[in-house]
């Protein structure tokens, strides 16, 4: 039995590089490596990037009001804070934000309902077509709020005045994304609802909707903030409503006392639902939707 031979080193190979050996690098250097890996991942995630922001903006409101020292122009960001939390403590803010919620939820929906009849006339005939461009050429420039006195007349110190300004401000821009979302649809859907025999109302709803469904969140995030602004701009004008007013009457009231850190906190609040609407809302439905169908990146 022959006796087995060393390893011969790969030097007698023609061409071969030469060993050598690295230096293991310090043990503080790859972990500090690794550190800065991991708060590269934890900077990948949206909403971390959305809170830094607005903590830099906090800070910054915190200076700006300690420098100006007048509470009564800029409070501080403590003191709103802390008339934030007292206002959900005894009730006034939740409670001024359901009566605007509710009376935006009941507009949003009259402007939705509205603008899938225009679109749908719109696709369906040559006079649907001309009738939304002709409406929305009138109307889409008109704010809202400049309908304010005429709702007044119309439909009386009540809710109607205000959801009928609701429905203006959510109509026009949800009807005019739509439809263009809707011309935007390629031919050879359309043909294939068409051989599938869908006309009408199944025909939008089956084909045209699903494809320019990237147009219509569109147009319902642009809807809600417009009648979030003109609710809350409607309330600091038209007040309360049959005694009950919402977060614009809220503001108002506070600003005629002087009580410039509800103001703020009460803005604030407006804010906060408008944050949450659009991230968790509109966010989630657009997750669901266009993103898992991959229609958009």
């Amino acid at each position: 039995m022959s006796t087995p031979q060393p390893a011969r080193p790969y030097t007698h190979i023609a061409g071969a590089r030469p060993e050598y050996e690295r230096a293991l690098e310090p043990m503080t250097a790859a972990t500090a490596a690794r550190t800065v890996s991991w708060q590269r991942r934890l900077w990948q995630y949206g909403w971390l990037r959305k809170a830094a922001i607005l903590a830099i903006m906090a800070v910054i409101w915190q200076i700006a009001a300690v420098y100006e020292a007048n509470d009564l122009l800029l409070p501080t960001f403590t003191a709103t804070a802390s008339a934030f939390v007292d206002g959900f403590a005894d009730g006034s803010l939740p409670s001024r934000a359901a009566v605007s919620l509710y009376l935006l939820i009941r507009g949003y929906a009259c402007g939705i309902a509205f603008a899938f009849v225009l679109t749908t006339l719109a696709v369906s005939t040559r006079i649907g077509r001309d009738l939304l461009d002709t409406l929305s050429a009138m109307f889409n420039p008109l704010p809202a709020i400049a309908l304010l006195p005429l709702a007044l007349l119309w439909f009386g110190l009540g809710n109607g005045s205000l959801i009928f300004v609701l429905t203006h401000s959510v109509l026009w821009p949800l009807a005019l994304n739509t439809y263009a979302g809707f011309r935007s649809v390629p031919a050879t859907l359309r043909m294939a609802g068409r051989n599938y025999g869908l006309r009408g109302i199944g025909y939008v709803t089956g084909i045209l909707v699903p494809a320019a469904l990237p147009s219509i969140l569109t147009g319902l995030r642009v809807g809600w903030a417009s009648a979030w602004r003109t609710l809350i701009a409607a309330e600091l004008v038209f007040g309360a409503s049959s005694g009950r007013g919402g977060l614009g009457w809220y503001i108002f009231q506070n600003r005629n006392e002087l009580l410039t850190d509800r103001v703020f906190a009460g803005l604030t609040l407006v804010i906060l639902i408008g944050l949450l609407v659009e991230n968790l809302a509109f966010g989630l439905l657009e997750r669901v939707t266009v993103r898992r169908w991959g229609m958009v990146h």
